[in-house]
């Protein structure tokens, strides 16, 4: 009989950790580093990990490194040396883009370039998956397991998270009911959970379309500013209300609405782009900027939820052709693209033109 936390059960905790701003431990490879999520960073918790010697860095995606004019030896990230006068504000100032058209030279900045990153870049995709600023302060630990167990803190050994890092955790169905709606009376809501402890995702079930046939079906992310608010800056509010009509009329369908706020980054970073736009950036820039990708989706939720409720051929509501590959790649075949252009206002006119120049939306 056990009851400790197992590695998903732990990489949980961990991201719950680092939202709270509690370190946590790394291990693998004979190496050990302290984490602690830039973001969520105090000031008191700085002073603790000076106090405990060694040379600390901060590190940031090569995305966010680009714009610091920081050195990205290691590819896809950079570890910035921790100046010995570092404050708590240089530390959120490198990290968050706000302030950078006010202060636009953080350094000079020094990047290392020697040792070992795969312990660095785990912390950094815990930090991608708890919705936080993608920049973590690391330092170098020697002996990890009686630290972690004087100041009770949890540790990842990267070799089993690993492969739970870059994988989509397993779905599974947690109840379904009857739920009439405007656009159809024939509504039935499923509710599918991760196992990983991360956010539920939904299915709105049209009608009953049969399972051995392409079904109509889009792929929704989550837009609280759109889909809830109205807001005119995005199309993803008449984007759900067209794909419902269109399948409330064809008499079945599925519309699985993903919890991915943002192309992925989560409703405040998503803001801290919209902050960005304000200041003159595109879409694709301002997520830049903050350190993201243009887009942090993982389109194979979507792919997993159809095969659990039984469907293998879509006729498929989009605009972006990558939808459409991850949806090939994951075993459901997309027999026809339905185009979905709608909400297009003076307000989103350039965000609709970066979609389509920058990220292929058949616009």
């Amino acid at each position: 009989m056990s009851f400790a936390p197992d590695i998903i059960e732990k990489l949980a905790r961990a991201r719950g950790d680092l939202r709270m701003g509690v370190p946590i431990v790394i291990t693998g490879d004979g190496q050990a580093i302290l984490v602690l999520a830039a973001e969520t960073l105090e000031a008191q918790r700085l002073a603790d990990l000076r106090a405990l010697g060694g040379d600390a860095v901060l590190t940031v995606t090569a995305r966010r490194a680009s714009v610091l004019k920081a050195r990205a030896y290691d590819g896809d990230m950079a570890r910035i040396v921790l100046p010995p006068d570092a404050s708590l504000r240089w530390v959120h100032s490198v990290a968050d883009p706000a302030d950078d058209l006010k202060s636009p030279m953080k350094g000079p900045l020094l990047s290392a370039r020697e040792g070992s990153v795969k312990l660095h870049r785990a912390a950094l995709a815990l930090a991608k998956q708890a919705q936080l600023l993608p920049a973590v302060l690391v330092l170098a630990l020697q002996n990890p397991a009686s630290f972690a167990l004087e100041h009770g803190v949890t540790v990842i050994p990267e070799p089993l998270a690993a492969p739970h890092l870059s994988a989509t955790s397993p779905l599974h169905p947690v109840v379904h009911a009857r739920l009439p709606m405007t656009a159809a009376e024939a509504g039935r809501l499923h509710i599918f959970r991760p196992e990983d402890g991360g956010e539920e995702h939904y299915a709105i079930e049209i009608g009953r379309p049969a399972r051995d046939k392409p079904v109509l079906a889009r792929l929704h992310s989550a837009c609280f500013t759109g889909d809830v608010l109205g807001s005119l800056k995005c199309d993803c509010g008449p984007q759900l209300n067209g794909a419902l009509a269109q399948m409330g009329q064809a008499g079945k369908g599925v519309l699985l609405y993903l919890n991915q706020e943002g192309r992925g980054i989560g409703l405040t970073n998503k803001m801290r782009a919209y902050s960005l736009q304000d200041q003159g950036f595109d879409t694709v820039e301002a997520n830049h900027r903050l350190g993201f990708e243009d887009d942090e989706r993982d389109f194979r939720i979507g792919s997993n939820i159809l095969k659990k409720m039984g469907f293998s051929k879509v006729r498929l509501l989009t605009n972006n052709p990558r939808k459409i590959q991850m949806m090939e790649k994951s075993g459901i075949r997309v027999t026809e693209r339905v185009p979905l252009k709608v909400g297009e206002n003076p307000h989103n006119t350039a965000y609709l033109a970066t979609k389509a120049d920058k990220s292929g939306h058949m616009l």
